[in-house]
């Protein structure tokens, strides 16, 4: 049976992510090229999003690295379409900048399974998102982005209250504007991309946007942490033919070795392609090397300044 709150029954007003998009209209009579054109527009309503956003993007991108400089963890939490996106990124940093796979942390309402199938009836309970919160350990020290396209899912909701209550960085991503939904935190980001080309499918243009962000999120604060070098994954897991490929190529481009060479900085340091360029460019010994980055709290950039600088 459908339980209905007394708010559904009386409120008849559509916030943003649920109203008509009239560019649409008629769409199930259009042409296949007409849905494609009407598409490729409305896409490019995220960027624009996305643009409007950048101040508390940016906010968000310097609190988080404060806390992860300080022994805490990023958490998302979302259900659905959210929390899929959540887990995803949160899935793609220890293979991209060799993290702990407890650093970032992506929760779904509905645990692993909802990743494939379905489980939206969880979205309504906001006290499993606590649950879900404390069985992680999740403390003040941490920092949580809430991800609710419409930015009424209680299960979002149950987790922005409880991680504000217990002083941990509180983030929600939503695409509403603050008249259709109020959510607790301390950094607000509304990815304001309009109503969707099928009514209520945020899967579309908010989940393209909240997708954007959370790219933009994740990878600027694993740059602040030393993890990048230029525009090189100077961190990434050698974990196949691609990534040592890979790996060979940033030794070649940035400290100007031969492929012999790489092979053999890269079997001296365990794989580690931001201690092999160190010692590259450097001429360092492995042990002088990685004394080097501990002081410079693993900064290949300011390791290197340091080195130029003696």
């Amino acid at each position: 049976m459908i339980n209905i709150n007394n708010e559904s029954k009386h409120n008849n007003k559509r916030i943003l992510t649920e109203q008509i998009n009239l560019s649409s209209n008629d769409l199930d009579s259009k042409s296949t090229n007409e849905i494609v054109n009407i598409f490729s527009e409305a896409d490019k309503e995220p960027q624009k999003a996305v643009e409007k956003a950048i101040p508390e993007i940016v906010n968000a991108i310097d609190e988080i690295t404060l806390r992860l400089q300080s022994n805490g963890r990023l958490f998302y939490i979302g259900s659905g379409t959210s929390g899929r996106l959540g887990v995803l990124d949160a899935s793609e940093c220890p293979p991209t900048f060799c993290t702990n796979p407890d650093l970032v942390q992506g929760i779904i309402a509905g645990g692993i399974p909802s990743l494939t199938r379905s489980s939206e009836s969880l979205e309504d309970l906001s006290e499993i998102a606590i649950t879900d919160l404390k069985d992680r350990n999740f403390s003040s020290r941490d920092a949580l982005i809430g991800i609710s396209a419409s930015g009424r899912t209680p299960y979002v909701h149950g987790a922005l209250n409880y991680s504000k209550s217990i002083n941990a960085l509180t983030i929600s991503i939503s695409s509403v504007p603050e008249t259709d939904s109020t959510l607790n935190n301390d950094i607000d980001i509304r990815l304001i991309t309009g109503p969707e080309i099928l009514a209520g499918s945020t899967r579309l243009k908010a989940g393209t946007a909240t997708k954007m962000a959370l790219n933009i999120i994740s990878t600027s604060v694993m740059i602040k942490l030393g993890k990048v070098y230029s525009n090189r994954m100077i961190d990434l897991s050698i974990s196949n033919d691609k990534l040592m490929e890979r790996a060979i190529g940033i030794l070649f481009d940035i400290a100007s070795v031969d492929k012999e060479t790489a092979i053999q900085l890269l079997e001296k340091t365990n794989g580690s392609v931001k201690l092999s360029l160190l010692i590259a460019l450097s001429g360092m010994d492995v042990i002088e090397a990685k004394n080097l980055l501990n002081h410079s709290k693993g900064n290949l950039r300011t390791a290197l300044i340091m080195f130029n600088s003696d």
